[in-house]
């Protein structure tokens, strides 16, 4: 399938664009840039593969959470792109992403994602691997670090800006549930790309009409 994928849910931008052959990403951690990286992302990697958008079989968007701007304007972009070009959407989890990149990057089969959510909260969610792609344990949330729910095994990689900004709160709380962190890491669109297919296969991909963000706080900040 060709599927376009974008992320911009955090500090990270990115695209990435499967042709059915080979994947081809951008990727850049600026914040609070998005709105001008995006479209120029899309371009580039649509004209490198030579393909228009009406070629495409399909989208895909970290539709959240993350901060309240950024998933606005990932919504913005793929409704614009799937009314215009009459394209199925599959909206993806940015904490699923969160845990699929850990998977390919670290191998980790286990993942607890948390982005900082600020007001001293984090998005969480908790996900292990299952025929090459996350699968979600229990439903993502939204709590202080101090009450993120705790796993009944070990072995959990965290991954996630969460990780970082409450490292103390949240090693403290896991302890040797822990078998380590990626503070570093931010969703990507070639993550966002694999869950995505999944989607596809199983049917479940939506509508323009049916595209909305995933917020998971009804205060947004950011």
């Amino acid at each position: 399938m060709k599927i376009l994928a974008i992320d911009t849910s955090t500090e990270a931008c990115s695209a990435a664009l499967s042709t059915g052959e080979q994947v081809i990403s951008r990727y850049e951690l600026a914040p609070r840039k998005h709105t001008g990286l995006i479209l120029p992302m899309i371009d580039a990697l649509m004209k490198e593969a030579d393909l228009t958008v009406t070629e495409l079989d399909g989208l895909a968007f970290g539709r959240g959470p993350g901060a309240f701007t950024g998933i606005r304007i990932a919504t913005g972009v793929i409704q614009g792109i799937a009314f215009g070009a009459d394209l199925p959407v599959a909206p993806v989890s940015s904490l699923a992403a969160l845990a699929q990149g850990c998977w390919r990057e670290h191998k980790a089969e286990k993942v607890i994602s948390a982005i900082d959510a600020r007001m001293n909260e984090v998005y969480w969610g908790c996900y292990e691997i299952k025929h090459g792609v996350m699968d979600a344990c229990v439903e993502e949330g939204i709590c202080t670090a101090d009450q993120l729910p705790l796993p009944e095994n070990d072995g959990w990689y965290g991954a996630g800006t969460g990780w970082g900004s409450y490292a103390d709160q949240l090693t403290s709380r896991f302890g040797d549930k822990l078998a380590g962190t990626h503070p570093e890491s931010y969703p990507h669109a070639i993550d966002i790309l694999e869950l995505a297919k999944v989607v596809f296969v199983r049917g479940e991909a939506i509508s323009v009409e049916q595209v909305s963000p995933v917020y998971l706080r009804d205060n947004v900040v950011g």
